[in-house]
């Protein structure tokens, strides 16, 4: 197969988990109109799927993914060109946010820049102990605005601006400490660490981690009173629903839950 005929991103199903991999690993997995494209096809697709409860994102090669292809931005002063990229790149991390399912990052090698936004976009992550990542648009004249929205959402914001004035790499230790990532593993034990936090995920019924998201977001940044008032309702809501009266019921007869189909 030649280049030009490869995937952009590959699909692999293993029974309700999905691992999307982005497969560009001779140019560190650019996040390039044509990848976008493909991910945010896949990403649509996903969302659909009531019997997938968990998405992976990964990166073949040696690294997760260096963010946007300078090439194709330094290739033309068409802001309209520009316009399309970035937009496209916005609406791949607001469906990653607004997917249903839980979405896990698989982080190995770099993710900078564009690549630390995917990252911080997704609901988990977990990285290798030989990860990196950085937004380090400063030190080429172009300040890493749009993956700051992500991380700033992720990150406190004395550690967001640490990352996006000085541009420097951070290893997975501080990745962790800064609460970027939430595990990090040995790299041989990147891939099983992965499956184990896909599986505890996709434990729970894709409606419950539908819910639970939505309800999340909707809180997130609202007064106090109000962020209460959405989960109070959010956890009335959950009651009336049959997985909440199967998983109460199995718990106080000590029995497995049977999840509704």
């Amino acid at each position: 197969m030649s280049d030009d005929d490869r995937p952009f991103v590959l699909r692999r199903d293993d029974g309700t988990v999905v691992t999307l991999t982005l497969n560009r690993p001779e140019s560190r997995n650019p996040l390039s109109l044509s990848m976008l494209e493909a991910l945010d096809a896949h990403l649509a697709d996903v969302a659909g799927d009531r019997d997938v409860r968990v998405v992976v994102i990964a990166g073949t090669g040696p690294a997760f993914s260096a963010g946007h292809d300078l090439r194709e931005l330094h290739g033309t002063d068409d802001a309209e060109v520009h316009r399309r990229i970035f937009t496209r790149c916005s609406t791949v991390m607001q469906r990653i946010d607004s997917l249903p399912q839980g979405v896990i990052a698989r982080v190995n090698g770099v993710a900078t820049a564009a690549g630390c936004q995917l990252v911080a976009t997704c609901d988990l992550a977990v990285a290798g102990a030989s990860a990196r990542f950085a937004t380090p648009g400063v030190n080429i004249g172009l300040f890493c605005s749009t993956p700051a929205v992500a991380v700033s959402r992720a990150l406190a914001p004395k550690h967001t601006m640490e990352l996006l004035l000085t541009g420097e790499l951070i290893g997975a230790d501080d990745a962790f400490r800064m609460g970027l990532v939430n595990r990090v593993v040995p790299d041989e034990d990147l891939d099983a660490a992965a499956v184990e936090l896909a599986d505890r995920v996709a434990a729970a019924p894709l409606s419950v981690i539908a819910a639970g998201k939505a309800a999340y977001r909707r809180q997130l940044g609202r007064s106090l009173a109000d962020a209460y008032g959405i989960a109070t309702e959010a956890m009335i809501d959950g009651l009336d629903r049959p997985e909440a009266i199967e998983g109460i019921g199995a718990f106080l007869e000590k029995r497995p839950p049977v999840w509704p189909t």
